[in-house]
């Protein structure tokens, strides 16, 4: 497993415009090993681009330290116009936990990165959210109040002292803030209107902010203040979300621009959601909305399910299928094509070389495994197998949620349909894993012996590969075993059109559960520890027994089914 420390970094530079600038500052960005550049999205209106890269946390800290560099010396802020809110050429520069690491650790990286940056740029850099070194610098509207034009004069201030780099107004540069915080979605909502009084009344109904509270009319009337003489707010619906309306000129469209800053308490489609009831309240429609940046992938999972409940509709379908769904009914393509492989974060990570088994068509499948190489072989062939033969009882379950007359039962077989492609999806990694186990013991044999210690570490290394060799059918005999209970139940209650598919869905599982208990039986001949070789066989062999039994009373529910 891999469990290496992973942060994000997303800074946001004054330049939407000049891509000959902002490429300077990505090739910077790129020039660091170990950093992977994931997206970036410039906005002519706004006249800011958003860059999102990721790696582990010294390379990531060196990426920022030259971007915010060859920003300073690009950008000119006192020739700078934008529709967003800004204060620097790099305006904000936040760090995001993605892996393996805490938000604790994540602060301290933001403060090497400020103390870094603060001793060698003539620049002032604040600490906001999570990294912020008072409450009210939490906030970076707060700190970014007055925008690049107020810097002048606050920096004359001594609360307005910066946590790094001088007190001292930088024309050119302007100032930067630097942050640690969770992970948060830039999101904007489209509307049908290119007013931005109306966007904003959308944006106001919204966020958790919400609007001023008046008597009366509810933009003229009298504000009401509490006992402390501040104006009481009338919240918006949307907790963790900050918002506003404004009028972007390259699309010709109002839009409310969203922050979600945790997107556990209100997901992305749940903000749209509110962003649709308030515009239909208004006389408005939202005719679709953008990402700017990336989104972790269980977002758009979210979505897709959320809009085919809606829908009453098995949620049970592939990773793509869901994708798919939740990119048309948030209108994600409206302004621009939406590519998830450019902006799903776990997509970009992904290597392309990862699984070169999955990503052939059939044929290509076939005629590598029956090429002269010794891999892929029977275990992944095996695991390929399994995967078709739940694949079948998720089909069964997909069809059978949509029966004309069972409408009611349609969350009955969405269940086991989701059941069904978490078992596929399993069972689909574990083709290509099985190569990679081989190959790992071809690997370790190559290392070299010539001294006593060199044929310790070679003969350690066959061990551990020997065993994950072992551990990898093993667990497609599991999964495959698992599988039985949506085949056979499919059988039993499933579309009666489609019993025989659970029929074939069954004799697949019970090749896969035979299959890979070769591997590991062939694996284990070479394993010394004994006790744990016996332990696998063991259970092995009553694996098979089960997967015969189960096999034989599913063939007998569809025969029955098939001769009545």
């Amino acid at each position: 497993m891999n469990n290496k420390q992973l942060i994000e970094c997303v800074p946001n530079f004054s330049e939407g415009r000049d891509m000959t600038i902002i490429k300077q500052i990505t090739d910077t960005i790129e020039s660091v090993d170990g950093v992977k550049l994931l997206d970036v999205d410039p906005g002519a209106a706004t006249n800011r681009t958003v860059v999102t890269f990721v790696g582990e946390p010294k390379p990531v800290i060196q990426a920022a330290f030259l971007a915010i560099k060859k920003a300073s010396e690009l950008i000119d802020m006192s020739k700078h116009k934008g529709e967003h809110p800004r204060m620097g050429a790099t305006d904000v520069c936040p760090l995001i936990p993605i892996s393996n690491i805490s938000m604790k650790e994540v602060i301290k990286y933001a403060h090497e990165l400020g103390e870094m940056v603060g001793s060698e740029l003539e620049i002032p850099f604040y600490m906001y959210e999570s990294a912020a070194t008072k409450p009210a610098w939490k906030n970076l509207a707060t700190i970014r109040a007055g925008e690049y034009e107020a810097l002048p004069e606050k920096l004359t201030q001594a609360e307005w002292k910066p946590d790094y780099g001088p007190a001292k107004f930088n024309p050119k540069a302007g100032a930067t803030a630097i942050g640690a915080r969770d992970f948060l979605i830039a999101y904007n909502v489209n509307l049908n209107t290119s007013s931005v009084r109306r966007a904003n009344s959308v944006a106001f109904d919204v966020r958790e902010k919400g609007r001023t509270k008046r008597k009366g009319h509810p933009i003229t009337g009298k504000v009401v203040k509490d006992r402390q003489g501040n104006p009481e707010r009338v919240p918006g619906t949307c907790k963790a979300v900050k918002g506003i309306g404004w009028f972007i000129e390259e699309y010709g469209i109002a839009q409310i621009s969203m922050n979600l800053t945790d997107i556990s308490i209100t997901p992305l489609h749940m903000a749209f959601e509110a962003c649709r009831k308030s515009a239909d309240q208004r006389g408005l429609r939202v005719t679709g909305s953008e990402l700017v940046g990336l989104v972790p992938l269980k977002v758009m999972l979210d979505a897709g399910k959320y809009f085919l409940k809606k829908q009453q509709r098995s949620v049970g379908i592939s990773e793509e299928e869901l994708i798919k769904i939740a990119v048309k009914s948030l209108g994600l393509d409206e302004l621009a094509p939406f590519d998830p492989s450019k902006k799903i974060i776990e997509y970009q990570l992904t290597s392309a070389n990862a699984a070169p088994l999955l990503n052939m068509d059939l044929r290509a499948f076939a005629n590598e495994t029956a090429s002269e190489s010794p891999a892929p072989g029977g275990g992944s062939i095996a695991a390929y197998v399994g995967a078709l033969g739940v694949s079948l009882a998720t089909m069964v379950a997909n069809l059978s949620s949509h029966k004309r007359g069972w409408d009611e039962r349609w969350e009955e077989f969405s269940e086991w349909a989701q059941k069904g492609q978490a078992n596929k999806d399993a069972l689909l990694k574990l083709v290509d894993e099985d190569t990679h186990s081989f190959n790992a013991i071809m690997e370790a044999a190559r290392l070299p012996k010539t001294t006593t210690a060199e044929a310790e570490v070679r003969h350690q290394a066959i061990q551990e590969a020997t065993r994950y060799a072992i551990e990898v059918p093993f667990t497609v005999m599991k999964l495959s075993l698992a599988s039985f209970e949506i085949i056979q139940e499919m059988a039993r209650i499933g579309n009666p059109n489609s019993v025989t598919d659970a029929g074939v869905g069954a004799l697949c599982a019970r090749t896969a559960v035979h299959g890979a208990f070769l591997n590991v039986k062939i694996n284990s001949a070479d394993l010394e520890d004994k006790k744990y070789v016996t332990k696998i066989l063991r259970e092995g062999k009553k694996m098979i027994s089960k997967a015969n039994k189960l096999e034989k009373e599913t063939l007998k529910i569809v025969h029955d089914k098939l001769d009545s």
